[in-house]
């Protein structure tokens, strides 16, 4: 693969911002409290590293590809200590959220063997199986820390929770945990996915059916175009199976609008299709990935690697000299109006750097 040299900057500038956000990605800490989510009443640490939620769970895969990749011991390192922080202290309770570090936590087993990981994969499937909330149709409900979201799904919910059960129904000969992974794929682009651009609304709810503010919440989207290479290459899914198929129909479809809507920058506005809304970096960094991965694995026409580099270039653009992804959205819950996805504020979190982290890494394989 040719790499543009107006586009790209050396591979050992790329490898050097990636040990630069892995650092401050370990460090990250939110000492004011200023960005803990509130639950009524119920504080949530959605920032600081030493916590068993989502962002941490994003940010340990992004760390994991990359040592899967170049075998930088300080990325094993960086997982493997926080796995056995976590394990000491105690699992939290569990919700779609919590589920996200057992995608790294399964890789981490598939690698090392360590039979320590096991009752954590067993119990933590079956819960998602038989204990997590359901909508009509068996969707898996959006229930988080402190809303339960009775009858919504989210774009979020393939990344943080079918992912991991897929991998683990690999791992362990589970044939009802992958077609378990399968139909939430099917049952969420039926009701996220939007017929006419081929982007994905951020919700749904079958209580009174619609997609609240029909917003095309870019990091929403980008879970998606992560989480469909991701699942092909985790079930090994070939050309010809309908399921690959279906889901490659389902990429295409995002990605065309994708490469309408990126920006000048490289970037995508946190409402993709909404110019006045701001550019969003860990939107980007998700595209960057999914599409560039997609490319390799010639999922998608060969077209979209310029998006991609474009993409990867704005990025490297947005790191600072501390190892911080600028322009990072906070967490953001469902909204009822556009105005809601524009007033979401921003700050340095986690899965800034982890799928900036990602995405670099996939970027290192063009310099192969």
């Amino acid at each position: 693969m040719i790499i543009k040299e107006e586009i790209f900057v050396p591979k050992e500038t790329v490898e050097a911002k990636i040990e630069l956000m892995m650092t401050n990605l370990t460090t990250i800490k939110d000492n004011s409290g200023a960005f803990l989510l509130d639950f009524d009443g119920l504080k949530v640490d959605d920032k600081s590293w030493t916590v068993w939620n989502w962002p941490q769970g994003v940010g340990l895969y992004g760390i994991y590809k990359n040592y899967r990749q170049t075998k930088n011991p300080q990325s094993l390192k960086i997982v493997q200590d926080w796995f056995e922080a976590r394990m000491v202290e105690g699992a939290p309770p569990k919700n779609v959220n919590t589920m996200a570090p057992l995608l790294t936590m399964a890789l981490l087993y598939e690698d090392t063997q360590d039979s320590r990981y096991v009752p954590y994969l067993e119990q933590w499937a079956n819960w998602v199986m038989y204990d997590m909330p359901r909508t009509n149709e068996r969707g898996l409900q959006h229930a988080t820390y402190g809303p339960e979201n009775k009858n919504q799904l989210w774009d979020d919910t393939l990344m943080m929770t079918v992912l991991p059960l897929a991998k683990i129904g690999t791992l362990l000969g589970r044939e009802d945990f992958i077609q378990e992974a399968k139909y939430q794929f099917m049952i969420h682009i039926k009701y996220l996915m939007d017929k006419k651009t081929g982007m994905w609304y951020h919700g749904w709810t079958f209580e009174g059916n619609h997609n609240y503010a029909e917003a095309f919440w870019a990091r929403g989207n980008c879970w998606i175009t992560i989480a469909i290479p991701e699942i092909i290459e985790i079930l090994n899914l070939q050309p010809g199976d309908s399921f690959y198929e279906f889901l490659l129909a389902t990429l295409n479809a995002q990605v065309a609008a994708l490469a309408k809507y990126q920006d000048a920058s490289g970037l995508w506005h946190t409402l993709i299709n909404d110019e006045t809304s701001y550019l969003e970096s860990s939107a980007a960094a998700g595209f960057a990935y999914g599409i560039l991965k997609a490319c390799h694995k010639r999922y998608i026409d060969q077209k979209y690697v310029d998006v991609a580099y474009k993409a990867m270039a704005g990025l490297i653009n947005e790191i600072d000299e501390k190892g911080e992804v600028q322009h990072v959205s906070i967490g953001t819950g469902m909204g009822d109006s556009l105005d809601f996805y524009r007033n979401i504020g921003m700050t340095a979190m986690p899965y800034g750097q982890s799928l900036t982290i990602l995405a670099l890494t996939e970027l290192l394989l063009a310099y192969c």
